[in-house]
């Protein structure tokens, strides 16, 4: 073997060593990159940085206006912080070697990817098929901002809290978001792969 291959085989191992170990504190810079990275991507897409009435709130309740998806907070940022909890235990289990810092990177990572192909035309017009998301343009750059945001609160709970807590406070979650709207991120997700009659009939009833 030449020495050139040698050398490159070691520049991979100490690459994917260093990438492995990346510590809490270098993964939040990295991360504030990343989430800079997606409100970029979002204002090149042509998503308004905030809601086009022109001010922000902190809640926006009503899922059927033109505020939803557009503020800091609504009721769909119960499913990311259940994003937050899902990424946690699935990188655990798939890749316990890594450490916090790198586990919740590829979290932000996978998260911003969803908000990038979430305010993709074609994705926003598949949501705009949903009873509950007739009118919808996509998110504003604040409100998918948050959304990561929110993601990283639910791993950082996942850490931090025992699994059965989590466990019940992620039901918990889609309960009572399921019973005040008529949707949660099971029903999203399940919406996403096809609209069942029955499932739009139930949640145009609001």
């Amino acid at each position: 073997m030449g020495k050139g291959k040698v050398l490159t085989r070691r520049t991979l191992c100490y690459t994917r060593a260093m990438f492995a170990h990346i510590s809490l504190r270098s993964a939040l810079i990295w991360g504030a990159g990343l989430v800079a990275f997606q409100a970029l991507v979002l204002f090149l897409f042509g998503q308004p940085a905030i809601c086009e009435c022109g001010y922000v709130k902190l809640w926006e309740g009503v899922v059927l206006s033109a505020g939803n998806s557009q503020h800091l907070a609504d009721w769909y940022s119960f499913s990311h912080v259940i994003h937050g909890f899902l990424f946690y235990w699935i990188l655990t289990l798939v890749a316990p070697r890594l450490s916090i810092g790198t586990r919740l990177l590829l979290a932000l990572g996978a998260e911003i990817a969803w908000e990038v192909i979430e305010n993709t035309p074609m994705v926003i017009q598949h949501y705009r098929e949903q009873a509950l998301a007739q009118g919808y343009t996509g998110d504003s750059i604040i409100n998918s901002v948050s959304d990561t945001l929110m993601m990283a609160v639910g791993f950082f709970l996942a850490l931090r809290l025992p699994v059965w807590l989590v466990v019940l406070t992620g039901i918990g979650f889609e309960l009572f978001v399921g019973f005040a709207i008529r949707d949660n991120l099971t029903l999203n997700v399940l919406n996403l792969v096809y609209i069942f009659p029955a499932v739009a009939t139930w949640q145009s009833g609001m």
